[in-house]
C-alpha cells in the first residue's frame, strides 16, 4: 500500500508534457499592430490553430498594441489617425469595446521653451510598457520625437516623464542625427526592472541607451564599448542608435541590444557592452532591428538579421530570410530556416515585430514588412506561416490570458 502512494505521488508531481503545460498556463493572444490596423490571433493551448479577430482600427496606424500582463485584460494601443492623429486607445475587455485615452501624450504647447530650445509636438507614440507589477495602473509610453510619458490612471491620462524631455543635454543628444529615417526619431525599449518599479532603462533612436536607478528622477547613459558609424564620435550619444533592449526575465542583470552598429550583451553592475554580433557569420553581418530573449534561459535569444550594406536596403540578406539564435550567450550563432522561404523573400522585421510566449519548448512569433505572420513552436527549428496578406507589421506582441492562477 505505502509503495502505491508513493508511485500516486510521483505521478502527481511529475512535469507535465507540452499539451497540459500549455492548458495550465491559460490561452495565447497574439496581438499585430500594423499599417492600416490592428489583429488580434487568438490560440489553442497546443498553438495549432489560431483564431482571428480583426480588423481593429482600420486604415489608422498602430505602432503598438500591448495587454497588461497584470490583470490579462487591458489592451493599450498606439495609434495614428487622420482626424484625431496621435492617440492611445484603451481596452478592458480583451478588445471588445475601445475608449480614446482622456489625455494622450503631448508635449507642452510653446514655441519655445524656458531654455530658447523649439517647441515640439508628438507625432506618434511608438512604444508602449506596463508598470512594474507592485504599480497596477502604471503605464509609461515612448515617442516620435523622442519623449517620455507615463500614466498613473491606467492608460487613460498621460503626463510627461522625469526631465529628459526638456533637458537641454538630452534635447541635444535627440538632436537631428536621426531625423531622416523612416518614421523619424523615436524613444523605445522602455524597461522596468522587475525588482525595483525606480530602476529604468530606455533607449532613443538616436540618442543612445540610459539608465536610472531614482524612478526617472535623473538618466545616465550606458553607452561604453558601443559602435557608432564610421567618421562619427562614439563619445556624443547623439550619434548612437540602439534599435532595440531587452532584458532577461530569468536574470534581470543581464540585457542584450540589437544596435545599428552590431550586437550586444551587458552584464550588470558591469557598464560595458560586449560586442557578440561579431560572431555572427561575415556574409550575413550583424545589422537588424529585433532582439528577442528566452523567457527562462538568459543564454538564450534570438535576432532577425538584414541586409545592412552601404544602401541600406532593409531586406533580408539575399532574398533568403532566417533567425539566427545563440544559447551560448553569444558566443555562437545558428541559423534557423525551417519553413521559411529560401529565396526571393525581400522583406524584413522590424524592432517590435518578434516576440516569444511563455510555453515550453518556447514559441516563436515575428511580423514582416510584407504582411506575413510567422510563428515557430520549437525555439524557431521550424516556423509556420499563421496569416498572410496583412498591411506592412510594425508590431508583435504575445500574451495569456484566462490565467488559472
Amino acid at each position: 500500500m505505502a509503495q502505491e502512494k508513493r508511485k500516486a505521488a510521483k505521478a502527481r508531481t511529475k512535469a507535465p508534457d507540452r499539451a497540459d503545460a500549455a492548458a495550465t498556463t491559460g490561452q495565447l493572444v497574439v496581438l499585430v499592430a500594423t499599417r492600416k490596423g490592428a489583429w488580434l490571433y487568438h490560440g489553442d493551448a497546443q498553438r495549432d490553430t489560431w483564431r482571428v479577430d480583426g480588423p481593429h482600427f482600420l486604415g489608422h496606424i498602430i505602432s503598438h498594441l500591448v495587454l497588461d500582463p497584470r490583470d490579462q485584460r487591458t489592451l493599450l494601443a498606439a495609434a495614428k489617425t487622420g482626424h484625431l492623429g496621435p492617440t492611445i486607445f484603451r481596452s478592458t475587455d480583451l478588445g471588445r469595446s475601445w475608449r480614446e485615452a482622456r489625455q494622450p501624450p503631448a508635449f507642452a504647447p510653446v514655441a519655445t521653451d524656458d531654455q530658447g530650445l523649439p517647441g515640439r509636438s508628438v507625432d506618434h507614440s511608438f512604444w508602449l510598457t506596463p508598470g512594474n507589477a507592485s504599480e497596477a495602473d502604471v503605464w509609461y509610453a515612448g515617442t516620435s520625437p523622442q519623449g517620455l510619458f507615463r500614466s498613473d490612471d491606467g492608460g487613460d491620462s498621460w503626463r510627461p516623464f522625469s526631465s529628459i524631455n526638456d533637458d537641454p543635454r538630452y534635447r541635444q543628444w535627440m538632436g537631428s542625427f536621426q531625423d531622416g529615417t523612416p518614421d523619424g526619431p523615436k524613444l523605445h525599449s522602455i524597461i522596468v526592472d522587475p525588482r525595483d518599479a525606480g530602476h529604468l532603462y530606455l533607449a532613443m533612436s538616436g540618442g543612445g541607451v540610459h539608465e536610472s536607478v531614482d524612478g526617472g528622477g535623473s538618466f545616465k547613459p550606458l553607452l561604453d564599448q558601443l559602435d557608432v558609424v564610421e567618421g562619427f564620435d562614439r563619445s556624443d550619444p547623439t550619434f548612437h542608435d540602439p534599435h532595440c533592449v531587452r532584458l532577461c526575465p530569468s536574470n534581470p542583470d543581464r540585457l542584450y541590444q540589437q544596435n545599428h552598429c552590431g550586437i550586444y550583451r551587458l552584464d550588470r553592475p558591469s557598464e560595458q557592452w560586449l560586442n557578440i554580433g561579431q560572431n555572427m557569420p561575415k556574409s550575413v553581418g550583424n545589422v537588424g532591428f529585433p532582439m528577442v530573449v528566452h523567457p527562462r534561459d538568459a543564454d538564450t535569444a534570438w535576432v532577425f538579421p538584414m541586409d545592412g550594406t552601404a544602401v541600406w536596403p532593409r531586406t533580408s540578406p539575399d532574398g533568403r530570410p532566417a533567425v539566427y539564435a545563440t544559447r551560448d550567450a553569444g558566443e555562437s550563432w545558428q541559423r534557423l530556416a525551417g519553413g521559411l522561404p529560401s529565396q526571393q523573400a525581400w522583406w524584413t522585421v522590424k524592432r517590435q515585430a518578434m516576440t516569444a510566449d511563455p510555453l515550453d519548448p518556447v514559441g516563436l512569433y515575428f511580423g514582416t514588412t510584407s504582411g506575413e505572420l510567422w510563428m515557430s513552436r520549437d525555439e524557431g527549428h521550424r516556423w509556420h506561416c499563421i496569416a498572410r496578406h496583412l498591411p506592412e507589421i510594425y508590431a508583435v506582441e504575445v500574451a495569456r490570458v484566462g490565467d488559472p492562477s
